[in-house]
């Protein structure tokens, strides 16, 4: 019952929050940058809350409580440096071959301007089909990059649930809730991501809006994993809670808050972070 909890759980935050960011991809293509902006660095304040003031600190609890040894803090942190870095590692690989195929695109088919002679001499219309074959490829890219990523994320969920006491009771309260909802609205800017290109190279927008909410599944593997490995004891719990952290200290500061300052060059996005910190303090304490 627990197990089919966590599914439903995950399948709402990742498949339905990837899946939305699909059908505003499809809908306003992107254009509203200022809302987006301040939408992740919303959430990256929230994230970097729960994080500090929940995920790091249940396994000090523990520790005070004699559940856990007195190095409890050093096991903290190590497991935190390995999420990282797992995450980090996941990421350049992702970033390296998306960054490759947007080269590969710009390489064979330069911009118009370059073009010009072509056009000219009623090369358009091939040029065009070439140009939305490679745009649907890069969303295909950007679709099994955004599906890696999802991986960790659940397993944030996850392992957020496995402190949760009584989990079918509290499934809408604590500390995995609030994951849900934080990975859930983290979703819809990547769900655009995909979409976008899936419609721009030719898909019907029915049709790329699935493909991009199935990105969102592995969110349920990791869920489970993360789930499965914290209930073990209280040492795997601390080493999940930790590598758990660190993902979400990454997506934090590696993604999110530098995504949000590109998007919008403006004060509101740290402004936006610092109200995120304070409502996700409040939701951890309450």
């Amino acid at each position: 019952m627990e197990y089919l909890a966590i599914i439903v759980i995950t399948l709402i935050s990742g498949v339905v929050g990837t899946g939305l960011g699909g059908v505003v991809g499809a809908v306003i293509k992107r254009d509203s940058n200022k809302a987006v902006s301040l939408l992740l660095s919303f959430a990256a304040g929230i994230m970097l809350a729960v994080v500090c003031f929940d995920l790091m600190n249940e396994p000090i609890e523990m520790m005070r409580e004699g559940a856990m040894p007195w190095h409890t803090p050093i096991i903290v942190v190590a497991a935190v440096i390995v999420g990282y870095a797992l995450v980090y590692a996941l990421n350049y690989v992702i970033d390296k071959c998306t960054n490759n195929e947007v080269k590969h695109i710009d390489k064979d088919h330069p911009s118009t301007a370059d073009n010009l002679d072509e056009l000219i001499h009623s090369n358009h219309l091939e040029t065009h089909k070439n140009e939305k074959s490679n745009l649907f490829v890069a969303g295909l890219v950007m679709m099994t990059a955004i599906a890696l990523h999802n991986l960790p994320e659940g397993m944030v969920i996850g392992a957020s649930y496995a402190i949760t006491p009584n989990l079918t009771a509290n499934l809408f309260s604590g500390t995995g809730f609030i994951m849900a909802i934080v990975i859930g609205l983290h979703n819809i800017p990547e769900g655009m991501a995909v979409s976008v290109p899936l419609i721009s190279g030719g898909m019907k927008k029915p049709k790329a809006t699935a493909l991009t909410a199935l990105s969102g599944l592995p969110t349920v593997l990791g869920a489970l994993i993360g789930y499965a490995l914290g209930g073990i004891n209280a040492i795997m719990l601390t080493l999940s809670l930790g590598f758990a952290s660190g993902a979400m200290l990454y997506v934090v500061f590696g993604e999110l808050l530098p995504e949000s300052i590109l998007m919008w060059k403006s004060k509101l996005p740290a402004l936006s972070l610092f109200v995120g910190v304070l409502v996700g303090f409040l939701l951890v304490m309450f």
